[in-house]
């Protein structure tokens, strides 16, 4: 059962609100099921992300996290329920055309070596059909914008970078077609402490700035804390707690407890 507390609109408020691109959600969850082999991973699931909103999502291990990212890029079906994108049922979108409108940022990075650093944050746009010199200037722009000056960075390659590095390419990357949500699976969790904590504080200034929805997935409770406007904490396939980092951090709830301590 969920713990609902005061903090941004939930799925019911949701519902009663304008269906503008302002207000309505940008990722809706609505009941949804996911069975894989003979496991429920999914059961009932219902929650939604709203416009500019950094939506947590915690548990354990093989509580169905990384599923919930996979099932809004349509990298997997729900057995049962509705999911929404942009306003539209996530089957209603040419699955191509939905992944190239969603940043997804990984712990693994993904970048690829025989690439440049250029050629690899411009990969989006130009499978989108954006001119090259569109290209190079958003390049520039983005390089820019995560500490990564684009004149000493462009021409190089990844195994020349830093694992801080390659993870700043790999968020420039999934930023650079200015999409309006991010897919966020454990991106910092592979870095060092201080670097995790670095990038951690910038990544929540340049969310912020860019005004950017994410879709945060975190074994980290102090990181879920410190980025999110809102914590689902995910167990047995459905929330067990929605609701702000202040009421997650008070909750008496036992699963709860569990994380916080």
């Amino acid at each position: 059962m969920a713990n609902a507390a005061p903090g941004r609109p939930g799925p019911e408020d949701g519902a009663r609100g304008t269906d503008t691109d302002a207000t309505r959600p940008v990722v809706s969850f609505r009941g949804v099921g996911l069975r894989l082999g003979d496991r429920e991973v999914l059961d009932g699931l219902s929650f939604e992300v709203a416009p500019a909103e950094t939506f947590m999502l915690v548990g354990r291990s093989g509580a169905g996290k990384t599923s919930v990212l996979r099932l809004v890029n349509r990298l997997l079906e729900p057995d049962r329920g509705e999911i929404r994108v942009a306003g539209r049922s996530a089957r209603a979108w040419d699955p191509i055309e939905l992944r190239r409108r969603i940043g997804y940022v990984l712990q693994g990075i993904g970048l690829f070596p025989h690439y440049t650093v250029a050629r690899n944050v411009g990969l989006v746009p130009r499978l989108l059909g954006w001119d090259e010199e569109r290209i190079e200037d958003r390049v520039r722009e983005i390089l820019d914008m995560v500490g990564l000056p684009p004149d000493a960075f462009s021409g190089r390659y990844p195994a020349s970078l830093s694992g801080g590095q390659r993870q700043r390419i790999g968020v420039a990357r999934a930023l650079a077609a200015d999409p309006p949500l991010l897919l966020c699976d454990e991106p910092f969790g592979a870095l060092d402490p201080i670097t995790r904590r670095e990038l951690q504080a910038e990544f929540r200034a340049l969310s912020r700035r860019l005004e950017k929805s994410l879709l945060f997935v975190t074994h980290d409770v102090r990181e879920a804390l410190e980025l999110g406007d809102r914590i689902g904490l995910l167990e047995d396939g459905s929330l067990a707690f929605t609701g702000p980092p202040d009421a997650f951090r008070e909750s008496d709830h036992p699963l709860v407890r569990a994380f916080v301590g």
